[in-house]
């Protein structure tokens, strides 16, 4: 299996053999079971305080008094859920283990059809991501593109081969987050556009940053997240010549 390698300015620059691993089968649910996993390990732990519904100035007017009430926090039974004030029944605890874990074997697995699912125009497109029609996948391009340090570089690239309109669609789809997450550093969500995939990220990571959803990875740490956000494989995905020979070892 070959592919066409673009030089900066678009033009063809010679073609290459792809490695096996972009020949692995689609296996959709080993990817959705790795992405879930690495989402589930990344979770901050979240529960009830030791001592919630147990600190309060206030006091109970007991009983004896004829008349029925709600049971008040330092009383008899200040610990029922239905108690004013009190504790929650069955609250999160923060020692409950969230994390998910995932066979090696499998989560290999995973990424190689990760990786091989770039090479399916039809599932990118399904994905949502937009590009040229006559645009060859998987998409190459020279190592020349590893050495750019600048944002507008990057654009003519994305421009000269038809996949900027990709990066437009992501910008285009930007929205306020619904929820408490606003207020907790993540306002906005962002759709996916464009993976770099390179054998170093120094230069393109500087260069593409500020770009509408996307991301840079190297070949050696790319994940299954990476290649399918959300769950859904089938990302549009640049490879450098250089990042073809490391993910042959994945």
């Amino acid at each position: 299996m070959q592919a066409t390698v673009r030089g900066l300015d678009g033009d063809d620059a010679g073609s290459v053999d792809l490695p096996e691993v972009f020949e692995t089968a689609y296996r959709p649910d080993l990817i959705r079971r790795a992405v879930l996993a690495a989402q589930a390990n990344r979770k901050q732990q979240y529960g009830a305080d030791e001592y919630a519904g147990l600190r309060t100035p206030a006091e109970s007017m007991g009983s004896g008094r004829g008349m029925a009430h709600v049971p008040q926090t330092n009383g008899r039974g200040a610990r029922v859920p239905q108690t004013v004030g009190g504790r929650k029944a069955h609250p999160p605890k923060a020692e409950k283990d969230q994390g998910k874990t995932v066979n090696k074997k499998e989560r290999k697995l995973a990424v190689r059809s990760a990786i091989a699912a770039t090479t399916d125009a039809e599932l990118v497109a399904e994905r949502g991501h937009e590009f040229d029609d006559d645009l060859e996948l998987p998409l190459v391009v020279s190592d020349d593109f590893e050495d750019l340090v600048k944002t507008k570089e990057v654009v003519s690239f994305l421009e000269a081969v038809g996949a900027h309109d990709d990066v437009e669609r992501a910008d285009d789809g930007k929205t306020v987050r619904a929820g408490q997450g606003k207020l907790r550093g993540r306002k906005y969500r962002e759709p996916s556009s464009v993976l770099f995939v390179t054998s170093s990220e120094t230069g393109p990571s500087k260069a593409a940053r500020n770009l509408a959803g996307v991301d840079v990875a190297t070949a050696a740490e790319v994940n299954a997240e990476d290649l399918a956000p959300g769950a859904h494989a089938g990302r549009l995905t640049v490879w450098t010549e250089s990042a073809l020979s490391e993910v042959a070892e994945r």
